[in-house]
């Protein structure tokens, strides 16, 4: 049976951040609780509790809770009032659809001095003869029965039939609890039938020999998966069926076996799903011939652009504005890059092979993409590009100015505009700024096979 837990009532007090001992109110209703505990020992502050649309048989373990004012048992088995004789201040109790048949047992709240308002309303008691009279009549201090209020002139002529009603339903309370014994009979053979039924089901899956575990064998040699598994749905749909069409009184044996059954129902079907539920296969990223896949499980945007200008390849991958940095894994190969987004794998081949020493990633703050730069292994020696004699001093300023400007920007909100200058179309005196074209950089030249249209083959250099 499940209880009240330390771990279930912290997590019902998280507007207390979680700390118990000084809980004043606390909501437990619709735990499928079936014993009330521990809550006197844990929660001794508590002025308000709600237990209701639970399947508590007994009110106990509460008395010791002095400032509880209000409680909140609607909906649960209990069958008679008891213990809380220890609850001083409580000034509202709450039985509502319970089963209550033992009347006589609210003469326990005549020590509870403050108890203004009670509800009994769906109990088996409300419907003997005089049980209002005898209530009012037995707690001269409630001011409130079943939301109805109790004037004086109620309570005055309760007080005089107080022996006649007395009696009238101490005899209806024999009779209720001889029908209460009928019930738990009744409840006591059926779970023995259903269980026997069950044993046998048990025994037949697992073999035994009998004609019907027989016919199963040959069932299941003639049959396929699929079938089987048709037939047992249609066997579980019958059995459903049986058990909600049956007809049994409304007791606390039957709504105990009603969760008992729905429970284990659920329990099944969690059982089979997990059973059912194959494990992914993990994705392939470099097939076993050694080729590298494109793949794209985050399901990123992205972009590859080839800057022939600066000998690089740059990639640009939309990742999530807010995604932190943290869970980024960037690794550049030679030939390709993968990135791990949150654990997902974006993996793209590369179309020339790449530097991955000297490859660099930044991250956009204003749209949160990942930019990569990797150089080419392939450097590419440019033209030397002749300077026209028209251009002006100012002109010249203005591009030097211009280009500088292009240096310090950062990447646009545009992830289709970039800030990455274009140093081959910028045209500068070399008598008058002292810089001549692009150079490379000493110790990195290399011999091109290719030859390019405005090459001048210079021994020199």
């Amino acid at each position: 049976f499940l209880s009240v837990t330390e771990d279930l009532v912290r997590r019902c007090a998280e507007h207390n951040n979680c700390e118990i001992f000084s809980l004043e109110e606390i909501s437990l209703h619709q735990q499928e609780i079936e014993k009330l505990e521990y809550l006197d020992k844990w929660c001794r502050d508590l002025k308000i509790l709600y237990l209701q649309n639970n399947l508590i048989p007994k009110i106990e373990n509460v008395g010791k809770l002095k400032k509880l004012e209000y409680l909140n048992v609607a909906l649960n088995n209990i069958e008679r009032i008891e213990n809380l004789e220890g609850c001083e201040e409580l000034n509202k109790l709450d039985l509502t659809a319970n089963f209550i048949g033992e009347l006589s047992s609210v003469e326990a709240l005549k020590y509870n001095i403050h108890l203004k308002e009670l509800f009994l309303v769906g109990n088996p008691c409300t419907e003997f003869e005089g049980y209002r009279q005898f209530v009012v009549a037995t707690l001269h201090q409630l001011k409130c029965l079943d939301g109805k209020e109790v004037d004086r002139s109620e309570r005055i002529q309760a007080l005089q039939n107080y022996p006649e009603v007395k009696q009238k339903i101490r005899e209806q309370e024999q009779a209720y609890f001889v029908k209460r014994a009928r019930e738990k009979e009744e409840a006591q053979r059926r779970m023995q039938e259903r269980k026997d039924k069950k044993q046998k089901q048990m025994e037949s899956k697992l073999g035994f020999d009998s004609p019907y575990s027989l016919q199963d064998k040959e069932n299941h040699q003639t049959e396929g998966d699929g079938e089987q598994e048709t037939r047992r749905t249609v066997e579980d749909d019958e059995e459903d069926r049986r058990f909600w069409e049956e007809l049994t009184p409304y007791t606390p044996e039957s709504r105990l076996e009603t969760h008992r059954y729905i429970e284990e129902k659920r329990r099944a079907k969690d059982s089979i799903r997990e059973s059912t539920k194959k494990e992914k296969p993990l994705q392939t990223l470099i097939t076993a011939e050694g080729k590298v896949l494109n793949v794209n499980v985050p399901k990123l945007h992205f972009s590859l652009k080839d800057d022939e200008e600066n000998n690089q390849i740059i990639l640009d991958l939309a990742v999530y504005r807010h995604l932190d940095t943290s869970l980024l894994d960037v690794d550049v190969q030679p030939t390709y890059i993968r990135v791990l987004v949150k654990g997902k794998p974006f993996q793209l081949v590369l179309p020339e092979e790449v530097k991955p020493d000297s490859s660099s990633a930044k991250r956009s703050q204003t749209t949160g993409h990942l930019v990569v730069t990797m150089p080419k292994v392939k450097e590419i020696i440019l033209s030397k590009q002749k300077v026209s004699t028209s251009v002006k001093h100012s002109d010249c300023n203005t591009l030097q100015k211009n280009a500088r400007s292009r240096q310090v920007e950062k990447l646009e909100v545009d992830p289709s505009k970039y800030s990455f200058p274009d140093v081959t179309k910028i045209i500068q005196e070399k008598e008058q700024i002292e810089q001549g074209p692009i150079r490379l950089q000493p110790g990195k030249i290399t011999e091109t096979e290719k030859s390019y249209v405005d090459f001048e083959n210079n021994e020199d250099v």
